[in-house]
């Protein structure tokens, strides 16, 4: 089953530029299905998964390419570095856009092996789990976001009825496409096979972790925290290991696509801001799994509930802006003072404030900390409260509430 996707345009268009693309993002999340249905008319396929194709690319390039012609898809290209001179060469002798397609899974030694050998030949797309408009087949409605009053009411005339029950089941689920797509297979069984893949391959095999069993403490660790500030020392205690191990297995996390690090907003100007980074699971499916949380309801009425709000949010809002090719201009604010803003997006040099709560009776209260920004001397553009709400209404001046269904 395709469903159609957000980056289609994304691809089209890069595609169209470079003489590489490679296609990046967590394991399981569509990238060789979304490459395979946009290039099926006219390009040969191989994967590095299978041992003979592999052993080939790794001890002859040259013959790899022989028998493999452009234009081609090239799935899990980081089993085989070897071939990022040699397609190189060829991008550069034939100087033919859109001949060579990449997809690889983790990004530890891939990335750095990508912008030594193909630096301003390759065009870079990033690839996460289904948005909630993709699963509802809308890919084109998962867009940049802004506050803009004009921008939610169009959103919102698509967005359906977004509950609670509804909604924490969306999120319990997660966005991994056989997660949510292939009714037969049970979320856990899923779960339990990707995590294994996952430690086997990447954390092991590849990143050279040796304890597979404490590294996925340290991931069910993590998965606790999402939506709070990271505190690296807490985490390595909790999990018995030192700090240092600590910030390598969480950059782990990072560049295999499994977490994402808010960075806090601040000048030079001062220095009573927060300095450390905000920890969010990037698939709250995966987030759920690893905290033990056994259905939606559950999880609704837990601890969790308002962190994995946020986590979602995040994560849906970055896919609009990461599957239309654009970077997120996403911070958070937070001072010495404990005054908070859960997002800014700093845009064209005008910071938009926004804030997310489990409710569906917003208040004036909740966004009392907006404020803080008139002393930082930029431009400040419409805000927003992303809650619970059926209808979007103005809270205060220039601020207003947000159905979570305009998402």
């Amino acid at each position: 089953m395709y469903l159609a996707r957000t980056l289609e345009d994304t691809l089209e268009r890069i595609g169209k530029s470079f003489p590489v693309l490679l296609a990046t993002g967590p394991r399981q999340v569509g990238k060789t299905t979304f490459l395979r249905q946009q290039g099926r008319e006219k390009r040969s396929y191989v994967t590095l998964d299978n041992p003979e194709d592999r052993s080939l690319a790794q001890s002859d390039p040259s013959l790899f390419f022989q028998r493999y012609p452009r234009p081609i898809l090239i799935d899990e290209i980081q089993y085989a570095p070897q071939l990022l001179p040699y397609i190189k060469m060829e991008a550069d002798q034939n100087q033919k856009a859109g001949d060579f397609w990449l997809t690889g899974s983790q990004q530890f030694h891939l990335m750095k092996g990508v912008s030594e050998s193909l630096a301003g030949r390759v065009g870079i797309v990033r690839m996460q789990g289904f948005s909630r408009r993709e699963l509802e087949g809308q890919p084109r409605e998962s867009r940049p976001f802004l506050p803009d009053q004009s921008e939610i009411d169009s959103r919102l005339k698509t967005g359906g009825i977004l509950e609670a029950p509804g909604l924490y089941k969306v999120i319990w689920k997660g966005s991994f496409p056989k997660a949510v797509l292939e009714g037969g297979i049970r979320k856990e069984d899923f779960f339990d096979s990707y995590v294994a893949t996952y430690l086997q391959r990447d954390v092991r095999d590849l990143a050279r972790v040796g304890d597979e069993s404490a590294f996925l403490r340290f991931m069910r660790a993590a998965a606790a925290r999402t939506g709070q500030l990271l505190n690296v020392a807490d985490l390595a205690k909790d999990t018995a290991v030192d700090p240092h191990t600590a910030k390598k297995w969480l950059s782990i996390l990072e560049t295999s696509g499994i977490i994402f690090l808010l960075e806090p907003w601040f000048t030079n100007l001062t220095k009573r801001f927060v300095k450390t980074p905000k920890l969010y699971f990037l698939d709250t499916g995966l987030c759920s799994y690893l905290t033990k949380w056994s259905d939606p309801a559950t999880l609704e009425a837990g601890a969790m509930a308002g962190s994995i709000l946020e986590t979602w949010i995040l994560s849906e809002l970055l896919k609009g802006y990461w599957h239309n090719g654009r970077q997120a201009p996403f911070y958070f604010y937070r001072d010495k003072d404990k005054k908070e803003i859960d997002l800014l997006i700093d845009q064209d040099g005008m910071l938009y404030p926004l804030e997310i709560k489990k409710s569906a009776n917003p208040s004036k209260d909740d966004i009392r900390h907006f404020s803080v920004l008139e002393k930082l001397g930029k431009p400040i553009g419409p805000g927003g409260l992303i809650c619970l709400t059926t209808k979007s209404r103005p809270l205060s001046a220039g601020v207003i509430t947000i159905p979570v269904s305009a998402i």
